[in-house]
């Protein structure tokens, strides 16, 4: 549920003697930060909504997958979704670390997530593949966001969850093939992705204002001393950078924001 553009480059190099220090360091620091209680469960919040949303975005894209029109378009929407997955395996095991149940953190979102992506439920299969790509893109931004006002440990969960599992390259690919083939696609798929972006930032600041706890991380108020928070304005150059990325990927896929 993510971009390519966005996410940090892997180290594929050989740890150094200080990585393991720097881990310890991180987990301490965590470790601080999740004694308090309000904090724990913004963290819990958190990580609630994204395995939410990451559940939901296998569940629709093995539902593309069915859309594909040619075997091994199927086949490459199967494997993106089958990633999607162990996303959100990723998020429970950390859920159950915490002493958590996955269902019950999950639970406080399924109604916005569901209600959105009914709002947004795609009529083509082109349709379909923008959404995965742009209105998931556009969620993936926000949480990562969030990431920046969470605990290292958390934060380092948040971003792994985030990357690309190859769905950048592979829409864009077959939309501006589609749109080679047929100019005419270009302006219904344009129109789709502005509804998608109204649509999706909506619901990104429903889910933070109606949930105190999630809404805290941002705002302050809970956690280490120094925690950092962000203020109005902040909060309105996030929506911006928000809308921005959102334009430069209806960019890449050659459509007109």
């Amino acid at each position: 549920m993510s971009t390519e553009e966005s996410t940090p480059e892997r180290r594929t190099d050989s740890p150094t003697p200080d990585q393991p220090q720097q881990a310890d360091a991180q987990q301490a620091a965590s470790q601080e930060w999740l004694e308090d209680p309000q904090y724990r469960e913004a963290v819990i919040d958190l990580l609630g909504v994204l395995a939410y949303g990451e559940l939901t975005a296998f569940t629709r894209l093995a539902g593309d997958s069915d859309l594909a029109p040619t075997q091994p378009l199927k086949a490459a929407v199967a494997s993106l979704a089958v990633a999607e997955f162990r996303h959100y395996e990723c998020l429970v095991k950390r859920l159950e670390e915490m002493g958590a149940g996955s269902e019950a953190a999950m639970a406080p979102f399924i109604a916005a997530i569901d209600a959105f992506h009914e709002r947004t439920r795609p009529s083509t299969w082109l349709e379909g593949l923008v959404k995965a790509y742009v209105g998931d893109g556009i969620a993936t931004d926000f949480y990562r966001e969030v990431s920046a006002y969470v605990d290292p440990s958390t934060a380092a969960l948040v971003h792994d969850v985030m990357q690309d599992v190859g769905q950048a390259e592979f829409v864009v690919k077959v939309v501006r093939e589609a749109i080679a083939a047929d100019e005419r696609v270009a302006g219904r798929l344009a129109l789709w992705g502005r509804r998608l972006v109204g649509e999706a930032l909506s619901q990104a600041q429903q889910v933070a204002v109606e949930r105190d706890a999630l809404s805290s991380l941002l705002v302050g108020g809970v956690g280490a001393q120094d925690r950092p928070s962000a203020d109005l304005a902040e909060l309105g150059r996030m929506f911006a950078r928000l809308t921005d990325e959102h334009t430069r990927r209806m960019g890449r896929l050659g459509l007109a924001a």
